[in-house]
């Protein structure tokens, strides 16, 4: 069972969106970007955890022609106050930034400091930034600037969705428990109990469970598949729908350079949607450190053509 509740865990984390509700199997990036994950963990020459970073791929027509970019801005919940930095001076360059959030359609933005919402989902997120000693992302992004829009269901979309598709926490629980008793006993399944209770006793135990946690969602790909299932789902597709339903409008209105901040574990589903329904496809990948597992910050790496 503690498979089951790490996978569970590490998805959900990568789902739940900005204020309460964001797999990796994503692009396949030739030469040296060649990781194909959204998230990746990358490692020194002892193969100890260097950074858990993020992925910014950008999708332009396929065809070469002057239509829109669109960038897809993998997020994780929680993170360094430097990561939310960084994606803020990113979000300055671009028309429109959609980004996800379980809110009423005229709610207001988030504003920067706002206590998190008292869903589960977002209590554990703002628990474990604590005991990480990271950052929460409501506190750390800069909702209120004008080229942010929001792009997701309401909290009554969401919930008649799940009605319709018979989707509730307990059928997620099944795929997830599911997923772990077809892993149980294969090797590379992340961090295991005994490295958990390794970090919590360890000298610097927030850098300790830091690199624990990261293993996890390094291996969280499986988990990420399973939990949205073969014919989709309310959390990952459906809001997927919703947000290209916004980029199709922002694209009417002229925008050019569009970015969708969403979750990592939404990626896949918009990377197929971008390709299948407006013609995009990856031109190219950088990366964001989200989680520095050193003391010194490294900084992001410069965008290369594919």
């Amino acid at each position: 069972m503690t498979m089951f509740f790490r996978s569970l865990l590490a998805a959900l984390w990568l789902l739940a969106g900005s204020a309460w509700a964001g797999e990796a199997t994503a692009v396949r990036p030739k030469g040296e970007d060649a990781s194909g994950q959204f998230v990746r963990l990358t490692r020194d020459k002892d193969k100890s955890p260097v950074a858990m970073e993020t992925a910014i791929v950008r999708f332009a027509p396929r065809d070469g022609g002057k239509g829109p970019t669109v960038d897809l801005v993998a997020a994780v919940h929680i993170a360094d106050k430097s990561y939310y930095e960084q994606l803020n001076r990113e979000f300055v360059n671009y028309d429109s930034v959609l980004y996800e959030l379980v809110a009423p359609e005229k709610a207001s933005v988030p504003k920067q400091g706002d206590p998190p919402s008292r869903n589960p989902l977002s209590l554990l997120q703002n628990g474990m930034k604590d005991v990480l000693e990271l950052e929460y992302q409501l506190k750390g992004i800069d909702y209120s600037r004008k080229n942010l829009v929001h792009a997701d269901m309401s909290p009554e979309r969401f919930a008649q969705s799940m009605q319709q598709r018979g989707e509730s926490l307990t059928t997620m629980c099944l795929r997830m428990m599911g997923y772990a008793m077809a892993k149980q006993g294969q090797a590379g399944g992340g961090a295991d109990g005994g490295q958990l209770l390794m970090a919590l006793f360890d000298k610097n135990r927030a850098l300790a469970l830091k690199c624990a946690m990261a293993e996890q969602f390094d291996n969280s790909d499986g988990a990420m598949a399973a939990l949205d299932g073969p014919q989709g789902s309310t959390i990952i597709s459906e809001r997927n729908k919703v947000a290209l339903d916004v980029l199709r409008k922002e694209i009417a209105a002229g925008k050019r350079k569009i970015a969708i901040f969403y979750g990592a574990g939404h990626m896949p589903d918009l990377q197929k949607r971008l390709h299948d329904d407006f013609g995009l496809d990856p031109v190219g990948a950088r990366w964001l450190v989200a989680w520095n597992l050193k003391s010194e910050t490294k900084p992001a790496a410069k965008l290369k053509r594919r």
